[in-house]
């Protein structure tokens, strides 16, 4: 039994299809998951509450010198 003569040429052209394939598929599941995440992130900083908070509301009493790990002045 002979192989055909252009045999390696058919099954190297078959496994050059299927590679860009893997890549394609893999590239756009990258940019799938990219695309996912960065939606998800967006939302959830849109959740955030609107009113601002006590650390940035401004009107503590309190400094950052005279916290608990404040050092003492000399």
């Amino acid at each position: 039994m002979r192989a055909a003569p252009d045999a390696y040429r058919t099954a190297r052209g078959e496994w050059l299809r299927r590679e860009r394939r893997r890549r394609l598929v893999l590239a756009v599941l990258i940019a799938v998951v990219f695309a996912l995440a960065t939606l998800i992130g967006l939302w959830v900083l849109n959740q955030a509450p609107a009113d601002p908070g006590v650390i940035f509301s401004g009107t503590g009493t309190g400094s950052a010198a005279s916290g608990p790990l404040a050092r003492p002045q000399p």
